[in-house]
């Protein structure tokens, strides 16, 4: 599980240093091998464990190339998808269009999300709290049914 918000810093290579708290569980879990694509509603990137990855590859394979709206999810998630290994001292390396998609510079953050990681520009990421907090505290928004029973 994969939890919490780091801050860390893309080197000039286009690489990203994965926090050494995950490092152990990534190599365990998938031997470090890993897959980035883009998340489609945000400008961010979603980086998965290869195993979690393949879940996601068998769900978009039974989606229908001759729906238009599901057809475009494959061609997105599939056509940006990266897969690579981390390296010796715990780097992932980024694609350029990776990158391009979530205006990734230097600053960036890491956000666990349970079963993978998204990674934002750190400024995009503080845009982003802002608006879902302010969200949250003006109550204009309809409840789905997990959220009406959910509590902390």
């Amino acid at each position: 599980m994969f939890r919490g918000a780091n801050a860390i810093n893309l080197d000039v290579k286009g690489r990203v240093a994965i926090p050494t708290r995950y490092r152990q569980l990534l190599l365990d879990d998938c031997q470090g091998q890993l897959v980035c694509t883009i998340d489609t509603q945000q400008s961010c990137l979603l980086l998965y464990p290869l195993p979690e990855w393949e879940e996601i590859e068998l769900k978009l394979s039974k989606l229908s190339s001759m729906i238009p709206h599901e057809r475009r999810l494959q061609r997105l998630l599939l056509g940006y998808a990266m897969e690579g290994e981390m390296d010796k001292n715990g780097r992932f390396l980024l694609s350029a269009p990776l990158r391009q998609h979530a205006n990734l510079d230097k600053e960036i953050m890491l956000v666990g999300q349970l079963n993978k990681f998204e990674i934002w520009d750190a400024h995009t990421w503080q845009q982003q709290v802002h608006q879902d907090i302010e969200t949250e505290k003006g109550g204009q928004f309809e409840l789905s049914e997990r959220l009406q029973d959910f509590s902390l």
